[in-house]
């Protein structure tokens, strides 16, 4: 059987930053297939890679991601591979690591070992309003937080996105 881990990314304290985390909590409420896990990473991003050794087919990395949309647009994307020069170590630094730092970290983690990272990973990213400091997510954010959940279920279903996709090696910050 496949394993899926969503994990929300994000910082509550930074407005719609948070966006990721919610969406995670929410998610976590509904009923899910067996195989899939939802986790609140929130600022771990080394917990995330971690927890990845222990074998996931598929992560879903539910984050803002600022791409030049209206806030609260939805994106989803399937990630390609981390930018940046092939067999980087990342800097390691727990509270301000990327996604694409995080997966990096992993491949460092897993070589030598059993573990192998995801063979897919798609972030469903939100076009944050404000990252500023304060606690709580902008109306469009929040707004975008239930019909990110129904995505994911739909992503999660094996059915297409009801968003369009867009495709990228850049992961969100």
């Amino acid at each position: 059987m496949t394993r899926t881990l969503v994990a929300g990314i994000g910082n509550i304290f930074l407005g719609d930053d948070g966006f990721g985390v919610e969406t995670a909590r929410r998610l976590a409420e509904r009923r899910l297939p067996e195989h899939v896990e939802v986790v609140d990473i929130g600022v771990r991003g080394v917990h995330l890679a971690y927890q990845l050794l222990d074998g996931y087919d598929t992560l879903v990395l539910v984050d803002a991601t600022a791409r030049g949309g209206p806030p609260g647009t939805l994106y989803t994307i399937e990630y390609d591979g981390p930018a940046g020069e092939p067999g980087a170590v990342p800097a390691i630094d727990g509270h301000r690591m990327t996604p694409d730092a995080v997966l990096a970290l992993l491949d460092t983690l897993c070589a030598g070992t059993d573990g192998q990272p995801p063979r897919r990973v798609l972030i469903v990213g939100c076009e944050p309003a404000c990252v500023e400091e304060g606690i709580g997510l902008s109306a469009p954010v929040s707004d975008a937080v239930p019909r990110a959940v129904r995505l994911i279920e739909e992503l999660l279903r094996g059915d297409e996105p009801s968003v369009a996709q867009a495709s990228t090696a850049e992961a969100p910050t």
